[in-house]
């Protein structure tokens, strides 16, 4: 049962067939530009160009031979192929990583920190590569890429310190003669699987608390942007993380999946992506009652009050829609205007989207790339088309670029209304729309008026609003007067289907722990 429900389901952010994303791979399947090629040739240079497998410390092809295609959104050219691998090659990393789990949780708190240490350091140390890698297969411009490294490897520096507080407690004792406490440890192998749109920040965010609590760990990329994790992997390896420790395999998202959920070996699942499939992984990992933490879609809110800094909104409204070309689980997804200030503020902010310059993302000034593939182009424009239909009013963009490829213009709508289907789910693009509203009351009703809980964001002076507001959004992430909120010291995670479980700060290690009670008797 667990096999066939996983084999219509691929591990992105977006529920895209398995058939869907291989047709589209062939449309792609030209020769590697120059461009391409020279910033290819720089990664190799450096020693980061991997395109196997990872386990057990060894590189490894897929046992059949097989390869799938990674492709630039930006040019539409192929930049190599990597191992396509799926149920063998996935239990072999979870032998390996069940293997050395007895070697690396029995290290010290002290040997664990210094070997994630010195990966932190490595990751800096090449971070100009792992940008250039992570813009070549993501598309995001590289200014934005590198800074995705820089917010990577500050989870590895930050779980790296927390591996030595890890504390357990002493428990007064009700009867004289016994000692209670209570002990902190490994939960044991995780299997963590991790989207396309940040490929390095959402594996660095997993594997940081893992390896820092003495876990091991089976790593699945995107298949769309395996080379910035295998990349990660040899730094990794080169830092002193012993084999088996960190694994990584790519390929049949499906087999992969079910070999994760379905082995005993693992202990818990961790998983960031769409709602969709964060369900079927929770219903498989049943089978073993394995420890799941899930972060999966949202539907941001991004309330303006007329009382706000328009400046400040909207510098902040532009920085949480249009980063990484809409495409992260936290953008506003839904933009409320009170109706005060909504046609200044519309106008205001149509100005600013234009000014947006958009290309590939190694060229200069550019702020927005492509979207990642052509189904994440045609979802686009679904939502467009039904919002247009159903009365909503395109101010700026709302077509392909002239760019081609799966480049989209940078778009404001207005006169949506919350029953529309880009009201309702995650557009995944550069598309900001517009909803007007009167009363407060009105904002929190409309703001909390969906199954996703992950972020939302308010602009306004008012302290005692922005408490009232903030208490009464049912997100599990709240930005006041800010549109960028993601830090490796505060937990992230989200309410109701947004997921299961936080990431990031001393919250993010309790996930990958199992309390255990000890009880002494006869001690008098």
């Amino acid at each position: 049962m667990i096999r066939t429900m996983f084999a219509r389901t691929l591990f992105n952010r977006t529920t895209t067939s398995l058939h869907l994303h291989h047709s589209l791979r062939c449309s792609y399947s030209r020769k590697m530009s120059t461009e391409t090629e020279s910033v290819v040739a720089g990664i190799k240079k450096a020693g980061l160009f991997q395109t196997k497998g990872f386990i057990g410390g060894k590189w490894i092809d897929a046992y059949d031979g097989k390869t799938i295609e990674v492709n630039n959104p930006a040019r539409g050219d192929v930049i190599t192929s990597v191992a396509c691998m799926g149920e063998r090659e996935t239990q072999d990393a979870i032998s390996s990583a069940y293997d050395a789990f007895g070697h690396w949780s029995k290290l010290t708190a002290a040997d664990r920190s210094n070997r994630l240490r010195n990966w932190y350091n490595s990751l800096i140390e090449h971070k100009e590569e792992l940008g250039q890698l992570i813009t070549l297969e993501q598309g995001k411009p590289l200014k934005e890429a590198i800074g995705e490294v820089v917010y990577a490897a500050s989870f590895i520096e930050f779980f790296a310190e927390e591996a030595k507080r890890v504390y357990g407690d002493i428990i007064p004792s009700t009867l004289p003669d016994r000692r209670l406490f209570v002990l902190k440890q490994p939960v044991g192998v995780v299997g963590a699987i991790t989207p396309w749109n940040f490929p390095l920040a959402m594996i660095a965010r997993k594997v940081g608390p893992a390896l820092a609590c003495g876990c091991t760990i089976v790593i699945k990329p995107s298949e769309l942007t395996p080379l910035t994790a295998l990349a990660a992997a040899e730094l990794a390896h080169q830092s002193g993380i012993p084999p088996g420790v960190l694994n990584v395999v790519m390929g049949d998202a499906a087999k992969i999946g079910t070999s994760l959920v379905e082995s005993p070996q693992v202990r818990k699942i961790t998983f960031t992506g769409s709602t969709a499939v964060g369900k079927k992984l929770m219903a498989g990992s049943a089978e073993t009652v394995k420890k799941v933490s899930l972060e999966l879609g949202g539907n941001a809110p991004c309330i303006i009050f007329d009382d706000a800094d328009l400046e400040v909104a909207l510098k902040g409204t532009l920085a949480t829609k249009f980063r990484n070309t809409g495409q992260t689980c936290v953008c506003a997804n839904r933009v409320l205007v009170q109706e005060g200030i909504y046609e200044k503020f519309t106008s205001a902010f149509s100005n600013a989207v234009q000014n947006l310059k958009v290309g590939d993302g190694f060229s200069e000034g550019v702020v927005q790339g492509p979207l990642i593939n052509e189904a994440a182009v045609l979802k686009v424009e679904s939502f467009v088309q039904d919002a247009v239909s159903k009365g909503a009013k395109v101010l700026l963009g709302g077509k392909r670029h002239s760019l081609g490829f799966t480049f989209y213009e940078p778009t404001v709508i207005g006169d949506v209304k919350n029953e529309m289907l880009i009201a309702r789910q995650e557009v995944f693009g550069p598309v900001a729309p517009v909803i007007r509203f009167k009363t407060e009351e009105e904002a929190i009703q409309i703001a909390n008026d969906t199954n996703a809980g992950l972020a939302a964001y308010i602009f306004t002076n008012s302290i005692k609003r922005s408490w009232r507001v903030s208490e009464a959004l049912e997100y599990g992430i709240v930005g006041v007067n800010e549109g960028l909120v993601s830090t490796e010291v505060a937990p992230f995670g989200g309410f109701k289907q947004s997921g299961l479980g936080r990431e990031g700060s001393k919250y993010g290690l309790d996930d990958y722990l199992e309390i255990k009670y000890v009880c002494m008797g006869n001690m008098a």
